[in-house]
């Protein structure tokens, strides 16, 4: 209960930032509308040729649209904005605010910094999935509608713990925001569904940037694609991946040397 109230103080930070440049609202919805008009538009160039894109049909694809634009916003809301907060203290050696504090310092600097326009990708990813499982119908079961929460939550726990790791490596490299903005490009690749990219690419886009268990293994969920193999693959990469989070964020503290040092 003490980590919720601290995340929405955060939040509320985030807030009256955020509403002291009220034009950042429009800009974000013009953003959002773009993103979304370019991944449909995308989609409606490749269904113009064809009726399947490697066995996934068109209201599918638009789940998987739905899933991008929402795990991107949660990106965006909270994970990026708080990891590059995270490493401009490391270089400024003001993390000892944030380590000093009688909280989890990990959880402090994973939710301090928020910017609260990206709920306008949250929601219209949720829109856009809501209109897309209205479309697929009785395929959705309570079987796919459980297995799509745990693999959107065990995909969300994974892009975290990645984004953990990466900005950690701050504590030794100057540079990190360049890895950052790869993984920014990379996940372009999300919207469409890993399974029509190379093998090589597949692999790359499984396990080392982790974008096929953030996207495509929550719509495979909802589409009734996904394998009991595949979910519990995703749920122990989750746990591993975040334990190794944690294990490295506490390795590499020890070698903040900061204002206080």
């Amino acid at each position: 209960m003490n980590q919720l109230r601290v995340f929405w103080t955060f939040f509320r930070l985030g807030a009256m930032n955020e509403l002291a440049y009220r034009v950042n609202f429009f800009t974000q919805i013009f953003q959002a509308i773009m993103s979304l008009v370019l991944a449909l538009g995308g989609l409606a160039v490749v269904f113009n040729q064809t009726d399947s894109l490697a066995g996934w049909y068109p209201t599918e694809l638009i789940a998987l649209v739905g899933i991008y634009l929402l795990v991107g916003g949660l990106i965006n809301l909270m994970i990026q904005p708080s990891m590059q907060r995270f490493m401009e203290d490391i270089r400024m050696g003001t993390l000892d605010f944030m380590i000093l504090k009688p909280e989890d310092a990990q959880f402090l600097v994973s939710v301090r910094q928020i910017e609260i326009w990206k709920l306008i990708d949250i929601v219209m990813g949720l829109a856009v999935l809501v209109v897309a499982l209205v479309r697929l119908g009785t395929q959705l079961g309570v079987v796919e509608a459980i297995s799509f929460g745990i693999a959107l939550l065990a995909g969300a726990t994974i892009v975290y713990s990645f984004w953990m790791m990466l900005a950690t490596c701050a504590f030794w490299f100057v540079k990190t925001e360049n890895i950052l903005v790869i993984f920014q490009s990379m996940y372009q690749a999300g919207r469409w569904p890993i399974t029509i990219y190379p093998g090589w690419l597949q692999m790359m886009l499984t396990f080392l940037v982790p974008i096929a268990f953030a996207v495509t293994v929550p719509a495979q969920a909802l589409t009734g694609r996904l394998t009991g193999q595949t979910l519990l693959l995703a749920v122990l990469v989750a746990v591993v991946l975040f334990a190794l989070a944690r294990w490295f964020w506490r390795y590499g503290i020890r070698f903040y040397a900061g204002a206080s040092a």
